[in-house]
């Protein structure tokens, strides 16, 4: 799936610290509100789940978050890149576990979401949803 974005779309630039989700979410509604999208709640599950996960399992390099409309898909794409090598993978359910359960409820909240791997570092884990 490709969003119909452009280089013109904003990017949040973030140094990966406890501190990435809040000011990720305070981005994601900033954006939410110029694309005239009125909740905001799973985009904020979605993109704290993302950059969490950014800071705590890569923890160095700055993280980038991009909000961007799919106009064909009637859809929204939120993007975190990070320098990590690693891929995301959804754990199976473990009801004793107490973390690793965030990519999980994610994939259930959203339409689709991925990793594409950048050839200069790292990657992006992408979602797209209908809000």
């Amino acid at each position: 799936m490709a969003a119909a974005s452009t280089p013109e779309s904003p990017a949040l630039v973030l140094a990966p610290t406890d501190q990435a989700p809040g000011h990720a979410r305070r981005f994601l509604v900033e954006r939410f509100r110029e694309l005239g999208i009125a909740e905001t709640y799973v985009g904020r599950v979605v993109v704290t789940e993302l950059v969490t996960n950014s800071y705590k399992h890569v923890g160095f390099g700055h993280i980038v978050v991009r909000v961007l409309p799919d106009v064909r898909d009637g859809l929204v794409r939120i993007e975190v890149w990070d320098q990590g090598a690693g891929t995301p993978e959804v754990r199976p359910e473990n009801y004793e576990a107490t973390s690793g359960r965030g990519l999980l409820m994610l994939a259930q909240l959203v339409q689709d979401w991925g990793v594409r791997p950048l050839v200069e570092e790292g990657k992006v884990v992408w979602v797209a949803y209908a809000p």
